[in-house]
């Protein structure tokens, strides 16, 4: 299965290393980084924009991180439930952080397009039960084998 993952950390090193798992993982997984959350929800807005997603990157899934500077994840979340276009499509959000605050999991689990809380590091077994919880949601989506590229 074509899988478009979008990575969200401010952490170099923790995207760094989700990113090549990700990758290794299968040539079928195509991978986009951020490091702010501000610049991520941008991005995502082109698609407020398009009428056709058929020549644009559509993450299928997004790992995110709770702890970033300028806006937390929680504020990206609250951005992209404002996106009109992007909420019915199959798009599953997992919180991968490493923040030990019971409230940020409680609050995680109330959010509508997020399917889990992820302890950091993503392995490559996380990543495998990832997948596993996103097939059902991603019938619609593909990916284009050689889109891979960073923002930063």
């Amino acid at each position: 299965m074509k899988l478009n993952f979008m990575l969200i950390d401010d952490n170099k090193i923790d995207l760094f290393i989700s990113k090549k798992i990700i990758e290794k993982s299968s040539s079928n997984y195509c991978v986009r980084t951020f490091q702010r959350g501000y610049t991520a929800i941008k991005f995502l807005e082109i698609f407020e924009k398009k009428l056709e997603y058929h020549d644009v990157f559509l993450p299928n899934i997004i790992l995110l991180d709770i702890n970033m500077p300028e806006m937390s994840g929680f504020q990206f979340l609250n951005e992209f439930n404002k996106l009109k276009k992007l909420i019915d499509k199959p798009i599953k959000i997992f919180i991968l952080s490493s923040s030990t605050n019971i409230h940020d999991v409680i609050k995680i689990r109330s959010e509508k397009h997020c399917v889990d809380f992820i302890s950091k590091p993503l392995t490559v077994e996380v990543l495998d039960k990832i997948i596993s919880k996103s097939i059902p949601f991603l019938s619609q989506n593909y990916c284009q084998k050689n889109n891979v590229a960073n923002f930063y």
